[in-house]
């Protein structure tokens, strides 16, 4: 009897370190953040939520998803490109509704069908396909996107609406796409691991009648070893209406997200990725 109260225990412990909404990334998923760092406070919203973003029982990458504006922000990843098809479903979060919902990410039919959750339990919780429907000037923005990945199951799990924002289209098609695609490809030449933290800095405007916030900015954060002991780093930031992407230091993206968030300073790396 004490030997089967024993292994309940186990299972239930187990089961709580693999859930994908999670109380922190150290101990969950801290394989995703530069010495197991993940950013600082700074960037804490009111109503966060931290996600293990888990497809096909693996985690992929880390996410902080900001629950009243339903949009990430900042998505944790390590990049590793490679070609492949660009998947076409797009996954919700089941764990935001509850914890007794699947640990992986799902379908809205599924959910709706499968668990008999109605759209507005779900959508109280995060995002919908229908807040990203008719949209003028803006399109779905991955943050961590899908072409930063190497195989199909890493790009699938990219496509959750908890790692998606509305971004300007001809930003999102234009200079965004640019670094993405190329100038990550420059940066990370001789590079063994990048550690990449992406994020979007909330605005004053809102779609789907004021439930999605639309960012003010896009930023993105690179850290990399280079053999086992030198690091270099950069930063790039973008306004969500125009079509350009400043490039600068880690330090100096730090500062001005610093101004942009107001909370403090902002911490995106740990201390040995070079801020200048």
């Amino acid at each position: 009897m004490l030997g089967l109260l024993l292994l309940q225990l186990l299972a239930s412990c187990l089961w709580l370190g693999h859930s994908e909404v999670v109380t922190s990334f150290e101990t969950s998923c801290p394989q995703f953040f530069f010495r197991e760092v993940p950013p600082n406070e700074a960037l804490e919203p009111q109503k966060p939520a931290r996600i293990c973003q888990r497809y096909e029982n693996q985690y992929y990458f880390a996410t902080l998803y900001d629950r009243k504006m339903r949009i990430p922000v900042y998505s944790a990843y390590i990049y590793q490109p490679g070609p492949g098809k660009r998947p076409r479903t797009w996954l919700v979060e089941p764990q935001l509704i509850g914890r007794n919902y699947p640990k992986t990410m799902e379908k809205e039919w599924t959910l709706l069908n499968r668990y008999n959750v109605s759209l507005e339990k779900l959508s109280q919780s995060q995002a919908i396909l229908r807040d990203y429907k008719n949209l003028t000037g803006l399109n779905r923005g991955h943050l961590n996107p899908n072409g930063h990945h190497e195989d199909y199951s890493s790009r699938v799990a990219t496509f959750t609406l908890t790692n998606i924002v509305p971004q300007d289209e001809k930003l999102n098609g234009g200079a965004w796409n640019n670094y993405e695609q190329q100038t990550m490809i420059r940066r990370t030449q001789g590079c063994t691991t990048t550690y990449v933290v992406v994020g979007a800095v909330p605005g004053n405007n809102y779609i789907a009648k004021g439930r999605v916030n639309k960012p003010s900015h896009l930023w993105s954060a690179a850290c990399c070893l280079v053999g086992n002991s030198y690091t270099k780093a950069w930063g790039v930031i973008a306004e969500n209406d125009k079509n350009q992407v400043e490039l600068l230091t880690l330090g100096e993206l730090e500062d001005t997200l610093t101004e942009l968030y107001g909370r403090g300073q902002v911490s995106l790396f740990d201390s040995d990725c070079p801020r200048e």
